[in-house]
């Protein structure tokens, strides 16, 4: 039996004519930049998420990107993240010119330590970025203390329909920050993201920075970039973003399985399931267990038809193009250990329980 890590070919066959009538309807227009398909999505999405006021851009790195712009970081100042996360959480900061500040993880949620965020903190320190990381929103109460004032910018790229004490990711802090990326819960057909604010002026600020700066056409009023969605990617959302809810929930459901295979096929004790903390809603971008001598592990699932992934093998401190900040591996110890141990397996909503029951069985012979 094959079981991918990913098949988006089930997802496209049961939306194929909405999505080929949609790109029609965009090619008829002629209009492929911004315009009103674009605006159109911003409108939705903003209802479906929760939030006043959504932006979209060509990516999520480039979310996060012009999210620093907009709150004006950049030469002289730090921003924490964690070490342990998808390299744009940490390369954004590096590109407005502002230093990454390396923070290791909570053992439990693979997140930021809100603890060593405080003690991390400095009168440099412009923003905090946690990752809502595989699907789950990271710990905000405390984070939100600690932070006393200073932005937090969300890094929700992974975490779109995930939720807080019932508040969305995206509206828990100053900014979020989300990736529309082909594999994602939400995925267009190419690259894709979306800013979130409860602020009017701090969106104001985000559409123009989306666009060269530039209001009105040619005009520049500040330096931005070129930020902007292609109105097919936004087409192609349109039609995906009614399904959400119930792909979401289908993820959690698969998730629910693979708890109860794990249970039954008496692994507890040799796998490390992930973690839902109470009124947290995990969205289950990405199914990630932790298992000893992973790497074998991995070798072994794939003989047996079996797709992987490794999110993340080399933390930021680790990083080549991070050498000159001078971490030591002893500062953040449980981002080495989460590495060495992760492992994602298939969770996408059209999985089977057949399917979950190969995945199972066969990390059964190899852990057991």
């Amino acid at each position: 039996m094959q079981v991918p890590l990913l098949d988006l070919r089930l997802q496209y066959a049961s939306i194929r004519e909405d999505v080929l009538s949609a790109v029609t309807r965009v090619c008829d227009s002629q209009q492929f930049i911004l315009g009103s398909e674009v605006e159109q999505l911003e409108s939705e999405i903003a209802a479906a998420i929760g939030v006043p006021y959504a932006i979209a851009v060509s990516s999520g790195t480039d979310a996060l990107l012009v999210a620093l712009m907009a709150l004006g970081i950049g030469h002289g100042d730090e921003v924490i993240v964690p070490t342990f996360s998808f390299f744009a959480t940490a390369g954004s900061v590096s590109r407005v010119g502002a230093t990454p500040v390396f923070v290791d993880i909570d053992p439990e949620t693979l997140m930021l330590d809100v603890g060593r965020v405080r003690a991390a903190m400095t009168s440099k320190t412009k923003a905090i970025i946690p990752v809502h990381l595989y699907g789950l929103c990271a710990d905000m109460t405390p984070l939100t203390s600690a932070a006393d004032g200073i932005h937090i910018i969300e890094d929700a790229a992974q975490a779109i329909g995930a939720t807080y004490h019932g508040e969305p990711a995206g509206a828990l802090g100053t900014i979020g920050c989300f990736s529309f990326f082909p594999t994602k819960n939400l995925g267009g057909f190419g690259d894709g993201g979306l800013v979130t604010t409860t602020d009017e002026r701090l969106a104001a600020r985000v559409r123009l920075l989306r666009n060269h700066g530039a209001q009105p056409k040619y005009v520049h009023h500040v330096i931005g970039g070129n930020f902007r969605l292609d109105a097919l990617q936004a087409a192609v959302l349109r039609v995906k973003l009614p399904h959400l809810l119930d792909w979401n929930r289908k993820r959690r459901a698969n998730a629910a399985t693979y708890r109860e295979l794990v249970a039954r096929a008496g692994l507890a004790d040799r796998v490390r399931l992930p973690v839902e903390p109470a009124a947290r809603t995990h969205v289950y971008h990405q199914f990630v267990i932790r298992v000893p001598e992973r790497d074998v592990i991995r070798a072994h699932l794939a003989s047996r038809g079996i797709g992987t992934e490794v999110y993340y093998p080399v933390p930021f401190h680790r990083q080549p193009c991070f050498t000159h900040l001078g971490y030591s591996c002893e500062a953040v110890p449980n981002a080495d250990t989460a590495a060495r141990a992760v492992l994602a397996l298939p969770i996408y909503p059209e999985l089977t329980s057949d399917q979950e029951q190969h995945v199972i069985d066969s990390l059964a012979e190899c852990v057991a």
